[in-house]
C-alpha cells in the first residue's frame, strides 16, 4: 500500500484503529513490528553535502536527537493522526509543552487571556513567569463567557483554554470563544489532556494549537513523562525551533512507552469513563459529599455544552467532602483500590486533594481565590471493575462514619 493510500485508509478509520496504527505504517529496521527505541544522540554522514542538506531541513534525516529522533517522530505522527493535525512537537513533560508554546508566541508587550480554573502549574506560568517577561495576563471567571469575550475584545495575542478544567471539571464553549478570539486576530491554544483526542477535537472547533500532558491518559501507565503540542506546520515550525534551542526534548525511551500506551487508549477510556459516570452518580447519593463535578451529569452547569463539543465525558471526577480536609484525611487512607498520588490518567484509580495534586504549587489563599475548596478530591478513574470501585468508596465512607461515631461516643 502506498503512503498516500495508507494515510487515506487511516483518515477513514475509527479512533481506536488510529491509536494503534497512526505513525506506524512505515517499515521498521530488521522487520520489527514495533517502533524501535533509537537511543542515539547523533547520526553520522560520510557525504558532507548530504549532511548539510539534512541539517538545513532540505532533505529528510536526523542530525542530533535534541532536534529530532526517529522514535520521537513516530509519537509525533501518532498524535497527529488522533488530533487530525498537520504537525506535532514532543517535549520532556506536559509543563515543558505548555510553557514552551506560551514562550514561543508571547513576548514583552503581548497580552494573554485565560481562565482562573487552569491547572496549577499553568496558573503559575500566568501569574509568576509571564509577567516577568512583560506579558500582560488576564484570568477570567471560567463560568463567565461574557467576561472572557469582553477581555478578548480589548485585544489579546493568545487565548489559552483548558476544558474540562483541572480539577473543577468546568467546561468552556470552545467555538464561541474561538469566534471572539479570531475577531482580534488572537492565537487560540487549548489543553486537551483531560478530554483526550477520543472525546474532543479542539482543532475541528477552530483552535490553532492543542497541548497534552502525555504523561496522563495518552501514556496511561504512570511510567513515562512527556508533553505534546500539535497544529499546522507553520506554527509547529516555530514551536520546534524553540524546543531545539531551549532543549526540553523528549527522550526516545519515554517516547516508546507513550507510543505503547496510546495503542490501548480507546480501550482504557471506554472503561474509565463508563466507571466515572457510575461513580459520579453514586457520589450524588452520598451524604458526606457536598458537591460532585462531572460534565456527564445532567446537573453539571455546562452539561449541554459538553454534549455539543465532546464525544465522551472523560475519566476524571471531583467532589467536595463535608468537613473539608479533616474528612479527606480520614477517607483517602480507607480506600483499597486506589493510589493516593499526584498523577492521573493511569490504569489504576488515583485519588488526591488539590493541595497535593493539581495545585500543590499554590498557597491555601491562592487555591481559595481560585474557588478550590480544601475538601475537594479528584478521582482519576482506572480500568478496574466499576462495581469494585463503587464498593470501595462505600466501605470507605462507612469507615469515616464509624470513626466519627466513635469520636462522638468518646466525647
Amino acid at each position: 500500500m502506498s503512503e498516500k493510500l495508507a494515510r487515506l485508509a487511516l483518515d477513514q478509520a475509527g479512533s481506536g484503529t488510529r491509536s494503534v496504527w497512526s505513525g506506524e505504517q512505515m517499515k521498521h529496521p530488521y522487520r520489527a513490528t514495533q517502533t524501535p527505541i533509537i537511543a542515539s544522540a547523533a547520526y553520522g554522514y560520510q557525504d558532507i553535502d548530504e549532511w548539510y542538506d539534512v541539517a538545513l531541513g532540505a532533505a529528510p534525516g536526523f542530525i542530533y536527537s535534541r532536534m529530532s529522533n526517529p522514535t520521537v517522530e513516530t509519537l509525533e505522527a501518532k498524535i497527529c493522526g488522533l488530533e487530525n493535525a498537520e504537525s506535532a512537537v514532543a517535549f520532556s513533560t506536559g509543563m515543558a509543552a505548555i510553557s514552551s508554546v506560551l514562550y514561543t508566541f508571547l513576548s514583552n508587550g503581548c497580552r494573554v487571556v485565560s481562565t482562573k480554573d487552569s491547572y496549577g502549574g499553568t496558573n503559575k506560568v500566568f501569574e509568576e513567569f509571564l509577567p516577568r517577561m512583560g506579558v500582560s495576563v488576564t484570568l477570567c471567571e471560567t463560568h463567565s463567557h461574557e467576561q472572557i469575550e469582553e477581555e478578548i475584545a480589548k485585544g489579546c495575542d493568545v487565548l489559552y483554554l483548558e476544558t474540562p478544567t483541572n480539577p473543577t471539571l468546568k467546561i468552556v464553549d470552545v467555538k464561541r470563544l474561538v469566534a471572539a478570539a479570531k475577531k482580534v486576530g488572537a492565537l487560540v491554544i487549548a489543553d486537551n489532556t483531560f478530554a483526550t483526542p477520543l472525546n474532543q477535537s479542539p482543532l475541528a472547533l477552530g483552535v490553532d494549537i492543542v497541548v497534552h500532558s502525555a504523561t496522563k491518559f495518552l501514556s496511561g501507565h504512570a511510567d513515562a513523562m512527556g508533553g505534546l503540542v500539535c497544529g499546522c506546520e507553520e506554527l509547529m515550525a516555530k514551536v520546534r525551533h524553540y524546543r531545539e534551542i531551549n532543549g526540553a526534548s523528549l527522550d526516545p525511551f519515554s517516547a516508546y512507552l507513550i507510543i505503547r500506551g496510546m495503542k490501548t487508549l480507546a480501550l482504557r477510556i471506554r472503561q474509565q469513563q463508563s466507571s466515572a459516570l457510575a461513580i459520579a452518580e453514586y457520589l450524588l447519593t452520598e451524604t458526606l459529599v457536598e458537591a460532585v463535578n462531572y460534565p456527564g451529569l445532567p446537573s453539571h452547569p455546562n452539561h449541554a455544552i459538553a454534549c455539543e463539543q465532546m464525544r465522551g465525558f472523560g475519566a476524571i471526577v471531583s467532589f467536595v467532602l463535608v468537613g473539608g480536609m479533616d474528612t479527606v484525611k480520614i477517607l483517602l487512607p480507607q480506600l483499597q483500590y486506589a493510589h493516593c498520588a499526584g498523577n492521573l490518567g493511569a490504569v489504576e484509580t488515583i485519588y488526591g486533594p488539590a493541595r497535593t495534586t493539581s495545585h500543590v504549587e499554590n498557597t491555601l489563599e491562592e487555591r481559595l481565590a481560585l474557588g478550590i475548596s480544601e475538601g475537594l478530591v479528584r478521582i482519576s478513574v482506572g480500568i478496574e471493575d466499576t462495581e469494585d470501585l463503587i464498593a470501595d468508596l462505600q466501605q470507605a465512607f462507612e469507615r469515616v462514619r464509624a470513626l466519627s461515631r466513635s469520636e462522638t461516643d468518646l466525647a
